[in-house]
């Protein structure tokens, strides 16, 4: 004996599902808004930060060796999550060039906005020897953002070998790469 759900017809699926999909929608919309002096306004919507959604900047510190402290900030207008995980960055197209993660595991997310800023600290030279290559210039984007890459101008020519990076931090403090 065969269900009725199989009997139905492909162009009756199709519609109680576009049914079902349109009621969930008009539930979402609805739950979504808030009711403020007696207006009702649609909240805002909470997003992951996009490398295009951020402006970053970069300076060398001396702590623990010297190390290079990006501090990225949400543009004007947006607030998002920036994920706690490394940034994805490189000093040129070599693969030796590539910045690997220090830290074990993803931190908080970090929400931005306004002046609010996350940091990450990348140990430029992890090896203990003479060798590298200097760079004047990182190339970052957020974690899964890579195709909207930044090329960020370094303070000084850097020395590179073997990079390392912490993970985005709320605190500046805990973006101190130590190795």
């Amino acid at each position: 004996m065969r269900s009725r759900l199989a009997a139905r017809s492909p162009r009756a699926t199709r519609l109680a599902l576009t049914a079902v999909a349109a009621v969930a929608l008009t539930t979402t919309a609805a739950g979504a808004a808030l009711a403020v002096d007696g207006q009702s306004r649609a909240s805002a919507v909470e997003q992951a930060c996009g490398t295009n959604d951020l402006t970053f900047k970069v300076t060398e510190k001396t702590q623990a060796g010297g190390y290079l402290l990006v501090t990225a900030k949400a543009r004007p207008g947006i607030t998002c999550y920036l994920e706690g995980n490394i940034p994805s960055a490189s000093f040129g197209s070599s693969p030796d060039t590539e910045v690997l993660p220090i830290e074990q595991g993803i931190t908080e997310s970090i929400k931005l906005s306004g002046t609010t800023a996350a940091y990450a600290g990348i140990n430029p030279k992890s090896t203990d020897n003479d060798y590298g290559i200097e760079f004047e210039r990182l190339f970052l984007s957020v974690a899964g953002d890579e195709e909207n890459s930044v090329a960020l101008r370094l303070p000084s020519a850097t020395l590179i070998d073997k990079p390392l990076a912490t993970n985005w931090h709320a605190d500046p403090a805990d973006a101190v790469p130590f190795s």
